[in-house]
């Protein structure tokens, strides 16, 4: 079977997608055109931002799915919380304990979930 290792989301503008994720993720992307950018996560992800403008077949609308960011702890959660506010980004859920952890998500400039998370014990285990 082949190793899933890239998700790609719609933009409608890579650069500035590019920028947004950049400041978000505290690094640059590997690749970076008018049309594309890509960045690799630590895990091995990558993460690739391509215009929706041309894509064929046509791009759906963000919001289908989440890019999930697992953090140590609760305290992590509120800090990213503090910040997705602070950048005036849209709060779909707010900070809520869920049966696999403390959780809230935001979303991106186009609509897609960032869902952040601390794995509860129970999940961790």
């Amino acid at each position: 079977m082949t190793d899933r290792n890239l998700i790609i989301f719609y933009v409608d503008n890579p650069t500035a997608s590019a920028k947004f994720y950049a400041d978000l993720l505290e690094k640059q992307p590997v690749e970076a055109s008018p049309t594309f950018a890509m960045f690799a996560l630590a895990s091995g992800l990558m993460l690739g931002l391509w215009s929706k403008q041309g894509v064929e077949p046509p791009a759906t609308t963000g919001g289908g799915g989440e890019l999930a960011f697992s953090l140590a702890d609760d305290e992590g959660v509120d800090c990213r919380y503090a910040d997705c506010c602070h950048r005036q980004l849209a709060i779909a859920q707010e900070p809520i304990q869920m049966d696999f952890g403390y959780t809230f998500v935001a979303l991106d400039p186009d609509g897609h979930r960032l869902r952040f998370f601390a794995p509860s014990e129970s999940v961790r285990t």
